[in-house]
């Protein structure tokens, strides 16, 4: 039975193309180049971060964040960045009893922006609200604590397998594993070996299928 259901943000929710456009604008080069090099950082396995590298070595994100800002430039994303799904699987959630959470790697700032869209949830947290990232396992363990339940009582949903799926199943909980974004682009070339960490619950491109999860039991594959 489930009892929670929470979710990743960036491109689980969040459609993050105008966000890494007005990087691509930041850095002083075209957002079709910058995209290029995103994709074929994610595609050699390496952290998306060193898209950065590429273009400006010695790059840090943060004090950059914080230089937009300050420049009247700061990081936003708004209803029309949500994925179209998004509002009817979240409410359809919360009309079936089941505590709808989302937390994931994310500003402060982030947190503000999800909030003030009024999104049918329980509960919304960032990373930076906590003070520790995915994947590290600390950071299950707070979602099981905000949720109320036991691990094996939440699915966690993400559009990556090394940050949101992999380390949400070794802390016991349940995975839904969305597969689109540049991270869904990437694993959908990858052959999937038998003993790959996949999701239980595997949506090509949406949430709508989370609705069905209150019925359906884990698979003895993806166990």
């Amino acid at each position: 039975m489930i009892g929670a259901v929470v979710f990743d943000v960036g491109e689980t929710l969040v459609d993050e193309t105008r966000e890494y456009g007005t990087w691509a604008d930041w850095l002083g080069v075209p957002r079709h180049t910058f995209a290029a090099v995103f994709g074929a950082v994610i595609a050699s396995g390496l952290d998306y971060r060193e898209t950065f590298q590429v273009f400006r070595p010695g790059f840090d994100l943060d004090l950059e964040r914080q230089a937009r800002a300050d420049a009247g430039q700061p990081e936003w994303f708004g209803e029309d960045d949500l994925y179209p799904d998004v509002r009817p699987a979240l409410s359809k959630l919360r009309e079936m009893g089941v505590w709808v959470g989302v937390v994931g790697n994310q500003t402060v700032r982030a947190g503000g922006l999800l909030r003030g869209l009024d999104l049918p949830t329980d509960f919304i947290a960032t990373s930076d609200d906590w003070g520790i990232q995915k994947p590290a396992p600390e950071f299950f363990h707070k979602v099981v604590e905000a949720a109320g339940c036991a691990a094996a009582e939440i699915v966690y949903v993400g559009d990556r397998i090394d940050n949101d799926v992999a380390p949400a199943k070794r802390v016991g909980m349940r995975t839904a594993y969305i597969q689109r974004g540049p991270w869904g682009g990437s694993i959908a070339k990858q052959k999937r070996s038998r003993n790959s960490p996949i999701g239980e619950f595997v949506t090509s491109t949406s949430c709508q299928g989370l609705s069905a999860l209150r019925t359906r039991r884990p698979s003895s594959a993806a166990s």
